[in-house]
């Protein structure tokens, strides 16, 4: 039991660094409420549940060549820009009664899907973190405790997206109209900066395919 509570530690802990989603989904949450941000953690959690399985089979390292992996930086630049500028550009418009009722539910959780799926990081982090945990777990435990202990993160990580729909939920509570198009302009900045990023870091990849 003790080793279940401490990989659902480290999957609180891989989650709780400041990232686009992190940002993308306290921003949900102060614009429209509790549940649109919690589903929309769930959706970046569901990518992440995809990207555990892949590497687990092995498929990850296909995502690794220069290719995948160029196109998925700048796939993950396009998305967080497009969100930057559209947060930016609709911030005036968005107000506190308003707000709960523009996006369903669903659109909310396939948002958070697309945004952690088309990030580079996600990838790049399950491929290196999980990977260790498979080989550790293996080595130690043989293949039998590799889904418990997967369980495990995804737990930690579910307990963080819980924790962040609340924090956004607490904020909007006391937050004019007039605070809460800042926060989309500054939110929307925020996600831009994080898609030039990765688009520098597609262009750096792409000068050696080109050259």
């Amino acid at each position: 039991m003790s080793i279940f509570i401490s990989y659902m530690i480290l999957g609180l802990s891989l989650s709780a660094p400041v990232g686009p989603v992190n940002a993308a989904q306290l921003d949900k949450g102060i614009k429209k409420g509790f549940w649109h941000a919690w589903l929309f953690g769930i959706g970046a959690v569901l990518a992440d549940i995809l990207y555990m399985v892949l590497v687990y089979l092995g498929v990850v390292h296909f995502l690794n060549t220069p290719f995948m992996q160029t196109f998925l930086w700048l796939f993950g630049a396009f998305v967080l820009i497009y969100s930057g500028l559209e947060s930016i550009l609709n911030a005036n418009k968005v107000t506190i009664s308003q707000a709960s009722n523009e996006d369903t539910l669903w659109k909310s959780m396939l948002s958070g899907f697309l945004m952690s799926v088309s990030n580079p990081m996600t990838i790049l982090f399950w491929l290196g973190i999980y990977g260790s945990i498979l080989v550790k777990t293996a080595a130690d435990n043989g293949s039998g405790q590799l889904f418990l202990y997967s369980v495990a993160v995804i737990t930690g990580v579910v307990v963080w997206d819980l924790f962040m729909a609340a924090l956004g939920s607490i904020f909007r509570r006391y937050l004019s109209n007039k605070a809460l198009s800042l926060i989309s302009i500054l939110s929307g900045f925020s996600l831009i900066v994080f898609g030039v990023y990765f688009g520098i870091r597609a262009i750096t990849l792409l000068y050696p395919l080109l050259y």
